[in-house]
């Protein structure tokens, strides 16, 4: 299974700006609003540019058929009411999670900077990209951000053998000065749903322990694991936190839940119906922001000059890998192989537009 596009066969490098031109184009001549279809467009290149590809611009495709099929509304009428002083409700409308999304996070950082602190509960969403992009919009706010989501059924409940709760990410994000960043994004599972997929597309294996097949079975084959279920990390554990984010992304907010969001490549006949949690708090609640800042890189600092385990070079903070990997893909360009290309082409054929690269 690829880590990483770049260990792929015949990859192709991408300019980030003209990449992100071109999807921001894919998705007005879907319906979206223009300043819509560039966050959505932003969100997925950004999650390709930080190496988490299975939820960067190979998912266009995907959201482009919801927006053909009509399950996915592309320009929401967004409903928010304030149920609390510090708490609001989003209906999302059925649009994009690419769009409801953002628009849930800066309702959160707006309520935060009044009350120190702001919860949006969000309904009517759907798949919203990497989780991770919310949070570093709170932390650029000057924030703490949280985010929590269901998803479709992917993971069992520890003991069965069906598909019952999402992958349903969590998202971690504290404000820190630039070489001290803390950014934790993960799924419930082995791996992210998204890079099953797309193994399971290219007839590629993948590491055993990952999934079960159609019958339950263990199984290495990309096909039989898409078609069957995953697998949580830390066994028990990691079952029992899928079935904590259904309560809070489904059960709490009133979107979809054991087992009714949709599969947002499959389920082309209805909405997704997922929900969100975002949460958001000032880091400066209990000291200036700079204090704060300061025992931030403090705390990095020490983690890192402890003694390394055999083998290990350096000891990184959550989130610097993928920072790391966006100041690279900033320069050299955007790592996508032939499939993802191909996919991207066909889109572009599609809305009449040009292809902007060689």
């Amino acid at each position: 299974m690829i880590d990483s596009p770049e260990t792929a066969a015949d990859v192709v490098f991408f300019d980030p700006p003209r990449l992100q031109e071109l999807v921001t184009g894919l998705f007005a001549a879907a319906g979206l609003e223009a300043q819509d279809a560039a966050v959505a467009a932003d969100i997925l290149v950004t999650a390709d540019l930080r190496g988490v590809w299975s939820h960067g611009v190979a998912r266009v495709p995907m959201y482009l058929a919801r927006l053909r099929s009509r399950t996915a509304t592309p320009r929401p009428s967004i409903h928010i009411a304030r149920v609390a002083p510090a708490v609001a409700s989003i209906d999302g409308d059925d649009g994009l999670g690419l769009v409801v999304a953002p628009r849930a996070m800066q309702e959160a950082i707006t309520i935060a900077q009044e009350a120190g602190i702001g919860l949006v509960g969000v309904r009517r969403s759907g798949h919203f990209g990497a989780a991770g992009y919310y949070t570093r919009q709170a932390t650029a706010a000057g924030c703490i951000g949280m985010v929590f989501t269901n998803a479709s059924p992917a993971l069992p409940p520890w003991g069965a053998a069906k598909p019952f709760f999402g992958t349903s990410p969590f998202a971690f994000g504290a404000p820190a000065p630039a070489d001290a960043t803390f950014q934790i994004d993960m799924a419930m599972s082995r791996v992210a749903r998204g890079k099953l997929k797309f193994a399971a597309a290219r007839g590629e294996s993948i590491p055993e322990g990952y999934a079960l097949d159609p019958e339950g079975r263990p199984t290495t084959d990309g096909n039989a694991a898409f078609a069957g279920t995953m697998l949580a990390f830390g066994e028990h554990k990691g079952a029992a936190l899928a079935w904590m984010m259904d309560i809070l992304g489904g059960v709490f907010t009133g979107a979809g839940y054991g087992g009714d969001v949709a599969n947002p490549f499959e389920d082309l006949d209805r909405y997704q119906q997922t929900g969100h949690v975002f949460l958001a708090f000032r880091a400066d609640l209990f000291m200036p922001a700079d204090a704060f800042a300061a025992r931030m890189a403090d705390l990095d600092r020490r983690a890192k000059e402890l003694p390394r385990a055999a083998g290990v070079d350096e000891i990184l903070s959550p989130g610097e890998p993928e920072q790391r990997s966006e100041r690279a893909y900033r320069q050299r360009g955007i790592p996508l192989t032939p499939d993802v290309v191909e996919g991207l082409h066909a889109e572009a054929v599609r809305a009449s537009m040009a292809w902007p690269f060689p």
